[in-house]
């Protein structure tokens, strides 16, 4: 059974000016990072969110989840990616991960992130591969990892039109 992603999920495209859509991503981030994961709400919240482009995960229209990217020395960094605990394991976060995707490569610049140890395998899916040895950040284990298209392995990825 295939199931048609664009009829469940949908998203939006922001940034921190947009105040409404700000203050709902914020919300989830603040749920998944800072009550679920621990991280300090400063450490959560930096000096990169105006700079940013930022992007809301809707279900049916109810906002589940967020992501964001931005320019860096080394390219092309996306960050911030978190699902609410009661949407992940569907599919939301390869949705999502592959709307960002496509919303960066046209800018032909290297694409990279830092990923948690539990969420390898939804950038690997997405073609991203792991570079160097385990690091911590946040007191949470992570992986730097780089996108390679030839390592794309989701058909739901390769196929979908977002």
């Amino acid at each position: 059974m295939r199931i048609n992603f664009q009829q469940m999920y949908s998203v939006k495209k922001f940034s921190t000016t947009q105040k409404d859509l700000a203050s709902i991503a914020f919300d989830i981030r603040n749920k998944v990072f800072v009550e679920e994961q621990k991280v300090d709400r400063e450490e959560e919240y930096d000096s990169h969110e105006d700079e940013s482009q930022h992007f809301l995960l809707m279900k049916h229209e109810q906002p589940i989840g967020t992501a964001r990217w931005r320019f860096t020395d080394n390219g092309i960094k996306l960050e911030r990616f978190a699902v609410l605990k009661e949407h992940r394991n569907y599919g939301a976060g390869s949705f999502l991960v592959n709307v960002v995707l496509k919303d960066v490569l046209p800018h032909k610049k290297n694409i990279y992130l830092n990923a948690q140890v539990s969420a390898i395998n939804v950038y690997a899916r997405a073609g991203f591969v792991k570079e160097g040895e385990i690091f911590s950040e946040a007191n949470i284990d992570h992986y730097k990892m780089t996108y390679k298209p030839e390592n794309q392995t989701s058909e739901v990825l390769k196929t979908s039109e977002v």
